[in-house]
């Protein structure tokens, strides 16, 4: 498993937007890269915002970075993006789940 960490700040006011849209953007994203265990959209205590999803393996988390942009619901999601802080990857080299599954 891998992790994808992306920073971001968004533009005045477009928050509400940002999360609305949130669902259907994930959704395409999962569709498109089947990859995608889960999404988290968090916001950091400055006000700036990381995205944090976790993908089956680090080739499918770079891969979706690549071509991400050309998924028409992504796109027009990241309209609501001010300023990248840069997309990283991790590699998951050991994991606990509530439901006891270890990775």
């Amino acid at each position: 498993m891998a992790i994808e960490l992306a920073r971001f700040t968004i533009h005045d006011g477009a928050e509400e937007r940002l999360v609305a849209e949130r669902p259907a953007m994930v959704d395409a994203l999962r569709r498109r890269f089947p990859g995608c265990l889960a999404a988290y959209l968090t916001r950091e205590d400055d006000g700036s915002w990381l995205d944090v999803l976790v993908w089956r393996s680090r080739a499918e988390a770079e891969r979706a970075a690549r071509e991400v942009g050309s998924v028409p619901e992504c796109a027009a999601w990241f309209r609501h993006i001010a300023e990248s802080g840069g997309v990283r990857h991790v590699d998951v080299v050991a994991a606990w789940t509530a439901d006891g599954a270890d990775a």
